[in-house]
């Protein structure tokens, strides 16, 4: 007759069931949080819209929604990688959450790596409905959606980037203040509702140079015009992605 042991066996879960535990809680806190919701799904939703029916904005010739749905796309992986992930993270950090957490067994490389596939994932979530609202709209995509793709991942590392760069730097409040209001110059600025040859030649090559610009242009070149994957706007993301992520790792503050 044999004996079943029920005792106790204490230890870590294994690193991949941890780091997708943490995912899935900041997936349902960024979810939850009306701000967050405010940024990432309605005011995209809204603004491509509202700019694609009312005759607001010259967009230089062809349809309004073609031209908006791709530059509403960039803003919506901005909102989430950058707006939101900067000020969540410089609330935790002001709060003791990061430097708990990164003393619990799943460690801050795991806390970030779970960090990185949270905003992956709610960019899905924008992504299907800020696309199925384009579609109602009329809108058409075409050209390579792998394309698309890496420019969103290379658009994702930069702005995550640059979020957690102010977050582990700024006090909460200055990164509340100053990450709303990065996000509403580059809004208006960075060739998500206006076209950046609506502004005056002088300020174009800094506007273009702008990750934002990069992301929307090398989409809208992508899914609009169906051209072939536009090696500026990836070199431009990719530059701000390699500095902004090489300083985060030298100057981000648990405490």
């Amino acid at each position: 007759m044999t004996t079943l042991d029920f005792s106790p066996a204490p230890g870590a879960a294994p690193f991949p069931r941890m780091v997708l535990a943490q995912a899935g809680a900041e997936i349902r806190a960024m979810l939850r949080n009306g701000e967050q919701l405010l940024l990432t799904l309605i005011i995209p939703v809204l603004l491509l819209t509202g700019f694609s029916l009312a005759p607001l904005i010259d967009v230089g010739g062809g349809r309004r929604v073609d031209f908006l749905a791709p530059g509403v796309l960039a803003l919506a992986v901005m909102s989430t990688a950058f707006t939101g992930q900067a000020i969540a993270t410089g609330f935790e950090r002001r709060y003791g959450v990061l430097k708990r957490l990164g003393a619990t067994p799943l460690s801050r490389s795991g806390l970030m790596l779970a960090k990185t596939a949270a905003v992956a994932g709610v960019e899905v979530i924008q992504a299907v409905i800020v696309v199925a609202v384009g579609l109602g709209l009329g809108w058409r995509p075409q050209g390579s959606f792998l394309s698309a793709a890496l420019l969103v991942v290379l658009g994702t590392a930069a702005f995550s980037g640059l979020g957690l760069l102010m977050a582990g730097t700024l006090r909460a409040e200055a990164t509340l203040a100053a990450a709303n209001l990065v996000y509403l110059v580059l809004l208006g600025v960075g060739g998500v509702m206006f076209p950046l040859s609506k502004f005056p030649e002088g300020v174009r090559p800094v506007l273009e140079a702008l990750p934002i610009s990069a992301l929307t242009t090398g989409l809208r070149a992508v899914l609009t015009q169906g051209a072939a994957l536009p090696l500026v706007p990836v070199a431009v993301l990719a530059a701000w992605a390699v500095v902004s992520l090489a300083l985060v790792s030298r100057t981000f503050r648990w405490e």
